[in-house]
């Protein structure tokens, strides 16, 4: 076999499809391996460059492959779809992965490490957690509401509801029963969040750039270990504006023959990562409207040229840049500074 320079692999649950080329770019490779074979397969390979789609389980396969003595490079997969060609199949796949990674403008992602990996879980749990919790008092709030029973907005209505229909005679004893077994589930999920959260915020204390984050306007203890456990590698991104880019929080481009078209946000990247700085932004813009906290003149000038929804994008779009400038230097957060800057741009 011809020495082999760069290897594409299409990863499923069981099957791997490999395509790997040779310095004169010709296929020499072209293999369909089991999962119990993968491993065993690329050990006996000489040291070469695979690259794969970063989705499921490619972290563990990319740490696995870096322990045999190779070098993995992930891909996002929208990035890996112009080169596949048509008639889409495994084969064609890893094909195109494999002349995706040969691109010098070919953009990676950094391999997480376990601890990245289980960060990332502890805040994925809290994530489902709350979507449960919304769910349910959701649910009661609408099983009430049929027995002309409603209460305000706010999570802590739902326990004093709770107790009003265990009381109420009016409702039948099934009904009650039922709201009751609802009751001690919303009880018992509120105590693992609690848990998940008091876990959280020890992740926090413990992560300088976390803590550093956290002094940031806007951005909370919870706002900052979602940036630094969804950012494994903040010096991949060559500025603060393509790390708001990744986030999604910069207009999407469409101009041609020189005139420029700017559109909405493009909303790529992670989602749970802009809706917290997109909340965080519009606490704070709340908080100026209402002439409370220290807005700067830059936020002050922009509420009065734009709607506050469209402020609270382009301020979490700031915030952004400030964070990765934070975890990039190591620096701490100067609102001394910070504040000059935005009179000398609101000037």
């Amino acid at each position: 076999m011809e020495q082999i320079i760069r290897i594409g692999m299409d990863t499923s649950k069981y099957i791997f499809q490999v395509h790997g080329v040779d310095a004169a770019e010709r296929p020499v490779l072209c293999r369909r391996l089991g999962r119990k074979q993968m491993l065993e397969f690329f050990a006996k390979l000489p040291p070469t460059v695979i690259g794969m789609e970063a989705c499921g389980t490619s972290h563990y396969w990319a740490r696995e492959l870096k322990r045999v003595g190779h070098e993995v490079k992930l891909i996002a997969p929208q990035h890996v779809k112009p080169y596949v060609k048509r008639n889409k199949n495994d084969g064609r796949d890893a094909e195109g992965l494999c002349e995706a990674m040969s691109r010098p403008t070919m953009r990676f992602v950094p391999v997480k490490t376990v601890e990245q990996q289980a960060a990332l879980m502890l805040a994925g749990l809290r994530e489902q957690m709350i979507a449960r919790r919304t769910q349910i008092s959701n649910a009661i709030r609408g099983y009430a509401a049929e027995f002309g029973i409603t209460v305000a907005q706010g999570l802590n209505q739902i326990e004093p509801l709770l107790a009003r229909l265990a009381q109420d005679e009016r409702i039948p004893e099934l009904a009650r029963d039922l709201f009751a077994l609802q009751g001690r589930d919303y009880a018992q999920l509120q105590i693992e969040l609690k848990s998940i959260e008091a876990r959280l915020m020890a992740w926090h204390r413990a992560n300088a750039d976390s803590r550093r984050l956290a002094k940031i306007p806007g951005i909370g203890p919870i706002g900052a270990a979602t940036a630094v456990m969804k950012t494994p590698d903040p010096s991949a991104f060559a500025s603060g504006r393509h790390y708001a880019a990744w986030i999604g929080l910069t207009p999407k481009d469409h101009s041609t023959a020189g005139k420029t078209r700017h559109g909405k946000i493009t909303r790529a990247g992670d989602e749970r990562l802009r809706s917290v700085l997109v909340a965080g932004a519009t606490a704070v813009i709340q908080q100026a409207r209402h002439g409370r906290g220290h807005p700067s003149p830059w936020l002050i000038a922009l509420l009065k040229r734009k709607p506050p929804k469209l402020a609270a994008v382009a301020l979490a779009n700031k915030m952004a840049r400030i964070a990765w400038k934070l975890m990039v230097t190591g620096e701490s957060y100067d609102g001394a500074r910070m504040s000059k800057a935005s009179v000398a741009a609101a000037a």
